[in-house]
């Protein structure tokens, strides 16, 4: 079984980019880089990965992918674009020319207009995105998740990951709401949802049954083949390591046989953002 984490960064403080990464994140707030993961994947038996990106920059999505180049367990990267701005279209377009690059990431989460994926300039992005075979990441909070389905509608054709279950609350044990709106897009074929995050939602005190219901609802909704796997390190070491993420991984999916299981650890991930296996042998012979 090939295994796929598909949601994890790099940073480097010194490109002073990453505008939420403060030092009172103390857990976080140093440098991540390919050698601090790629032990931590070899311990775990991860094959590749999927870069996200964590600031909104050009420059960052540029050294991003020069990491992919770097790195060849770096099966793709998720990158950001400004979706304001006229030339995004053509800075679509040169990125897309680069064959790590999977997907693109505006920072939703972080933009205080609830209303901002809808407005009509962001057309000539979406268009753009999807013209070039690109997989939307959707950087969305609860509240976002009805507009998310307008957004769906409208592009029907584009394909849609949601990252990190939408971040539920549940720290406050906030569910009903939230498991309504991830059903109602579940029905759109063209979006799945990212087992990963759920650890930092549910804060330091965070247990197996805490997360259990959160993630029986997304593998409910989705199904086992619209489930990607991700770790969301190093922002997960906020509340568990690598290991221990693992850990829970495998007891939230205990009731999964193998061919299910694989396909939430790794083949989703291949097949939805077209990682290509001659990379992942590249990659697999970096462990040896």
């Amino acid at each position: 079984m090939r295994r796929i984490d598909a949601h994890q960064h790099f940073w480097k403080l010194s490109r002073g980019d990453y505008g939420w990464l403060t030092p009172e994140l103390s857990a976080i707030y140093r440098d991540f880089l390919p050698d601090d993961l790629r032990p931590l994947m070899q311990a775990e038996g991860i094959d590749g990965t999927v870069l996200v990106q964590a600031a909104p920059s050009d420059a960052e999505t540029d050294f991003m992918l020069s990491l992919a180049d770097e790195n060849a367990f770096i099966r793709g990267v998720v990158g950001w674009v400004d979706f304001e701005s006229p030339d995004a279209p053509a800075r679509i377009a040169e990125l897309a020319a680069h064959p790590c690059l999977k997907g693109l990431r505006p920072m939703i989460q972080d933009i205080p207009d609830p209303d901002w994926m809808l407005h009509p300039q962001r057309d000539a992005a979406f268009r753009a995105l999807i013209d070039h075979g690109l997989v939307f990441d959707a950087l969305v909070l609860p509240r976002h998740l009805k507009n998310l389905a307008v957004l769906v509608d409208r592009y029907p054709e584009m394909t849609v990951v949601i990252d990190h279950c939408a971040k539920p609350d549940i720290a406050s044990g906030a569910f009903e709401a939230w498991a309504e709106d991830m059903a109602a897009l579940a029905t759109r074929e063209q979006v799945s949802c990212k087992l990963s995050g759920l650890v930092t939602e549910a804060g330091e005190s965070w247990n197996r049954e805490t997360l259990q219901p959160y993630a029986d609802h997304v593998l409910t909704v989705f199904g086992p083949g619209r489930v990607i796997w991700g770790s969301d390190w190093p922002v997960c070491t906020l509340a568990a390591s690598y290991s221990e993420w693992c850990e829970a991984t495998a007891a939230l999916l205990q009731r999964f046989d193998g061919e299910a299981r694989a396909a939430i650890l790794g083949g989703n991930a291949g097949r939805i953002y077209g990682l290509t296996r001659a990379r992942l042998s590249r990659s697999s012979a970096q462990f040896h």
